[in-house]
């Protein structure tokens, strides 16, 4: 609706940087340039960086982001591209599907920002990328960086969970004992 304004959060501050991949699909290179624009301007101006990586389209975003979380070290991810509704049902299972993936990824514990537009032209697209307009990319930054805020105010992520190295004394019904000698 014209007119209709909407609430925006203030912009999370950090105490230690934060680093976010984006994930891009430049299918639609003009909306994907207006989106990365707008999601970087957003990570810079919360004094965080960026890395930025190309995907062939929409459905490979979820698997691009699963590889970064399990082989590096990005406090949060950006997900962007653009659905342009065609003739065939493909618009829908791309829509979501690549939806449900990264929903399926925030569950987990990553803290993802979905800018995948899904639209019915061009047009509407273009509304949405313009970072003068409705900058849906950088709102889909936003949305990571609160999410990263957000798990670093519980405690951030729990990577590595689970065993901890056994140290040389350890303590059996409070007394502390030395190395174990078997």
């Amino acid at each position: 609706m014209a007119g209709q304004s909407h609430y925006t959060l203030p912009r999370p501050k950090f105490d230690r940087p934060v680093k976010l991949l984006i994930v891009v699909a430049p299918y639609y290179r003009d909306i994907a340039d207006g989106m990365l624009t707008g999601a970087r301007a957003e990570i810079e101006a919360c004094g965080g960086t960026h890395e930025t990586v190309e995907v062939p389209g929409a459905l490979e975003i979820p698997t691009a982001i699963g590889i970064a979380d399990r082989q590096s070290n990005f406090d949060g991810y950006v997900a962007l591209g653009c659905v342009i509704r065609g003739e065939t049902t493909h618009y829908d299972t791309v829509c979501n599907d690549s939806s449900r993936a990264l929903q399926l990824l925030g569950l987990q514990g990553l803290c993802i920002g979905n800018g995948i537009l899904t639209v019915e032209n061009h047009q509407q697209a273009a509304v949405r990328a313009d970072p003068a307009d409705q900058n849906k990319g950088g709102g889909a930054a936003a949305a990571a960086l609160h999410l990263i805020a957000l798990a670093r105010k519980w405690g951030g992520q729990r990577k590595g969970v689970g065993f901890r190295p056994a140290s040389d004394e350890y303590q059996i019904a409070g007394q502390t004992k030395g190395p174990s000698t078997a």
